[in-house]
């Protein structure tokens, strides 16, 4: 009987911020790095954006205005093997439309990822979305029906929850379920 050793490759997406503030993805990666191997996309480096103005309005405008296709079909020529990917706000998106076109993923773990309102397509695999409770900004009732997919609400949180420790821990450990079923 052979055993394989190897680890599944988890993807992780940063969200608008990027790698400059991202020090919560530690949380993540210390949790997650014994079940899988990890690589790290700064979603700003993938999309090429400007960080010179560092400010939430300048890196929604660029991801919008092109830097999200820019971001997926970078993703698309680094990632050729089948992976999972956790992905937060923006990085969500960028992994939705990448597995449209083509990203071999078998399981998205999408928090806070809200331009997914914008999707009438679901990709292949088991997708999980996450959004706090108090994020406006989160697709509506109907656009979870008509996409046939579940959400899991995080009680009395808003937008940014997952860069709490508590919610890393949970949600990594939902991460870890999901790959013992492959």
């Amino acid at each position: 009987m052979v055993i394989n050793t190897t680890k599944p490759r988890l993807i992780i997406l940063s969200d608008l911020w990027g790698r400059k503030k991202s020090f919560w993805i530690e949380y993540y990666r210390s949790l997650l790095e014994n079940e899988f191997t990890i690589k790290y996309y700064d979603c700003c480096e993938l999309a090429n954006l400007d960080t010179t103005e560092y400010t939430a309005e300048h890196l929604h405008w660029q991801f919008l205005n092109g830097g999200i296709e820019k971001a997926v079909e970078n993703l698309r020529q680094l990632e050729k093997g089948e992976i999972d990917v956790l992905a937060f706000s923006i990085g969500g998106v960028v992994a939705w439309k990448a597995c449209l076109k083509g990203l071999k993923a078998k399981s998205i773990f999408a928090l806070s990822s809200t331009r997914l309102r914008n999707e009438v397509e679901k990709p292949e695999g088991v997708i999980k979305l996450f959004y706090g409770e108090n994020d406006e900004s989160q697709p509506n009732n109907q656009w979870f029906q008509d996409i046939k997919i579940e959400r899991q609400i995080v009680k009395d949180e808003g937008h940014e929850f997952y860069q709490k420790l508590e919610f890393a821990k949970r949600i990594s450990k939902l991460l870890v379920i999901e790959k013992l079923k492959f």
